[in-house]
């Protein structure tokens, strides 16, 4: 419970003002302790999304998740950060703590200087992106890599809910591959013990 709390006054923070947050903030132990039972039961079950426009100045479509469903990414990803950052590559910057824009310019910098022999030559850079990925990211392709890393079968049922309730994404993978996902999750059996303290997940994971 207090995992779920702490994580919360993470979460709001530079959101204070937001109308949905301070909905959710007016009734915040109801709304705590409500999750808090959702989660420990296993009845969780992620809500729809709201979808709109931006212009970034790219025209961008959002799909935006409630508070309630936001605090839930909010705590598994800081589980999920421990155990894959030290995954990462040196210069991956995006959404890693000590990281982002500033320093990534700075070691371009750096680095097209010493390609460049201090700018008398030819340097080159590759621009590229991938075209709606998180649109058409496979959710069994994504979920089979979490579970190489992640081994407690209540934490990856969370994370599966998570995955599986953005309906948009291009996946071509058979049916069977989804029926496999199923069966993973009929195995489990359901504990009224458990407790949603995610910080204590890491002793499932292998390596």
């Amino acid at each position: 419970m207090e995992n779920i709390f702490s994580r919360w006054n993470e979460f709001k923070r530079g959101k204070t003002k937001k109308l949905d947050v301070i909905k959710f903030e007016r009734y915040l132990e109801d709304n705590i302790f409500a999750l808090h039972s959702e989660l420990t039961s296993q009845t969780y079950k992620h809500g729809a999304y709201k979808q709109f426009y931006i212009h970034d100045p790219k025209y961008r479509i959002i799909h935006k998740a409630t508070v309630k469903d936001r605090l839930v990414h909010h705590i598994v990803f800081q589980e999920l950060y421990k155990i894959f950052e030290p995954t990462f590559i040196y210069h991956s910057y995006s959404s890693r703590i000590d990281r982002g824009t500033h320093l990534a310019v700075k070691n371009f910098s750096q680095a097209l200087r010493k390609v460049s022999k201090n700018y008398t030559g030819q340097a080159y850079v590759l621009k590229c992106d991938i075209k709606k990925f998180f649109h058409s990211v496979s959710h069994e392709k994504l979920f089979e890599i979490i579970k190489n890393r992640v081994k407690d079968t209540r934490f990856l049922w969370l994370i599966w809910e998570i995955i599986s309730s953005f309906s948009m994404v291009v996946d071509n993978f058979p049916q069977r591959e989804r029926e496999r996902v199923k069966r993973f999750f009929a195995k489990d059996k359901r504990t009224a013990h458990w407790q949603p303290n995610l910080a204590d997940f890491r002793q499932h994971i292998h390596g």
